[in-house]
């Protein structure tokens, strides 16, 4: 069953002949279109007349207010590009923190490489530029456009306590990401130490006008954790809600001791955030991964397959999420013939091994396991009847080169065959060699976005 184009619509129809890692390739590559990031920034912002237009925000140009803009994140790279390209000389400078591949940009901007999943040396000088930059727009009364996507949290950072050193924060960064919790909660613990999250950026420049444009690798409705908020006024976590997430992920005896220091100097000073400022508040979400994940259905269905969106498999621990795809994607197969189930978010992957890999390919490798424990694997040289592809939107995946993995139930088979123990594997956190020695690995490079993660299960 492989797929043509239809012409105009760039869709596909059924064929007699299929290919079922081609078919979950196409799906991928359909919904990654889907949520392009600089498309996104050119579908929101127009210039027409002298008038910028955001969305129902419309704002003069031809007054001599200045416009500044700040980019962080995974795709701030292709968002500067194309808010520089649609205002010109409009834009008065920016400042952005982006991940590389490096896109063309004109000189009204300092770009900085910063690091992810860790923050570097030029996270910093990223975070100390953009702090210089808004406190110029606030004297000026200017308006400011920030470009805010997931992985801004480590690439554009600055501590509230100058007892944190770079390296602390690259501790916390590590040990956060690696324990286990939601994304919400290593943002309630990261804020309690940055003075960038959690709205602490947009107080930088508190009497300008400011419009926020997001690529959310988030869960619908909570936006305000995208890069840790740092535009977004939150309240403040309890004294009580953040020492019981420390508790429940042993943070106390992992994290530096000037994080942790930091967090209770934090909690005495029970900071309160101005929110009473006139000026312009707007926040716009441009992507997310709902984006992504019915793009994929769109392709799925125009495949041929009987196509699910599993919207309640998001933040599942790993084990849990992955034996519930393959129970739902059965249980379809016995009523449809060729079978979609399509779920996206981030399941909870705590790091085990000193291996490499990441969630996706861990969920593809959880995957096959499952296959088997339902009895759908095949011989080796089968074609598959089931599969299972897992991706970071972002192309990365953990602490691995590959954006995720794709599975199927011969893949067992063939890593016997192979002399290699799936399960060994799976203790030492090493999924992405498991599938590249088997050659299923995703490699994509930096996709310029970030929804989140898809995951695509076939059945034929």
């Amino acid at each position: 069953m492989a797929c043509t184009s239809i012409v105009g619509l760039g869709l596909s129809v059924t064929m007699e002949t299929y290919d079922l890692r081609q078919l979950a390739r196409e799906i991928l590559a359909y919904a990654l279109q889907a949520v392009d990031a600089k498309a996104a920034v050119y579908r929101a912002v127009s210039v027409k007349d002298r008038k910028m237009r955001i969305f129902d925000s419309t704002f003069d140009l031809s007054s001599s207010r200045p416009i500044y803009a700040v980019a962080l994140g995974k795709a701030a790279g292709p968002m500067a590009a194309a808010l520089d390209a649609i205002l010109g000389d409009q834009l008065t400078a920016g400042v952005a923190s982006i991940a590389p591949p490096a896109q063309p940009i004109s000189r009204r901007w300092r770009i900085f490489l910063g690091g992810h999943p860790l923050p570097n040396r030029e996270s910093l000088e990223a975070a100390r530029a953009a702090l210089t930059l808004l406190r110029e727009a606030d004297e000026r009364r200017a308006l400011v456009l920030f470009l805010v996507s997931g992985g801004g949290s480590a690439m554009m950072e600055w501590p509230r306590d100058e007892l944190i050193s770079l390296e602390d924060l690259r501790t916390a960064n590590l040990v956060l990401t690696t324990c286990g919790a939601t994304i919400a909660e290593i943002n309630a613990v990261r804020r309690a130490f940055s003075a960038i999250k959690g709205g602490r950026l947009s107080d930088a420049a508190p009497h300008t006008d400011q419009v926020t444009l997001i690529i959310s690798d988030t869960n619908s409705g909570d936006e305000m954790n995208v890069a840790s908020g740092p535009t977004i006024p939150q309240p403040q976590t309890d004294e009580l809600e953040l020492w019981t997430i420390i508790t429940k992920y042993e943070l106390g005896t992992r994290l530096p001791a000037s994080i942790i220091h930091a967090i209770r100097k934090a909690i005495a000073q029970r900071e309160v955030q101005d929110t009473g400022s006139r000026a312009l508040r707007r926040h716009y979400v441009l992507l997310s991964n709902s984006d992504a994940v019915q793009a994929a259905a769109v392709k799925a269905r125009a495949c041929g397959f009987s196509t699910q969106i599993a919207s309640d498999i998001v933040e599942q621990r790993i084990e849990e999420g992955c034996a519930e795809l393959v129970r739902r994607l059965c249980e379809r197969r016995r009523d449809h013939y060729r079978v979609c189930l399509i779920s996206g978010g981030e399941f909870g992957c705590p790091k085990r091994g000193d291996g490499q890999g990441g969630r996706n390919a861990e969920t593809a490798l959880r995957c096959a396991l499952e296959f088997e424990a339902q009895g759908l694997s095949r011989p080796a040289e089968a074609s598959p009847h089931v599969l299972a592809l897992s991706m970071g939107t972002d192309g990365i995946d953990g602490n691995s080169p590959a954006a995720g993995a794709i599975s199927d139930d011969t893949t067992l088979a063939r890593a016997r065959i192979a002399g290699l123990d799936a399960r060994d594997f799976l203790e030492r956190s090493d999924s992405y060699t498991f599938f590249r020695l088997l050659g299923d690995a995703i490699i994509t490079g930096p996709t310029g976005t970030n929804v989140r993660d898809l995951r695509v299960l076939l059945s034929v």
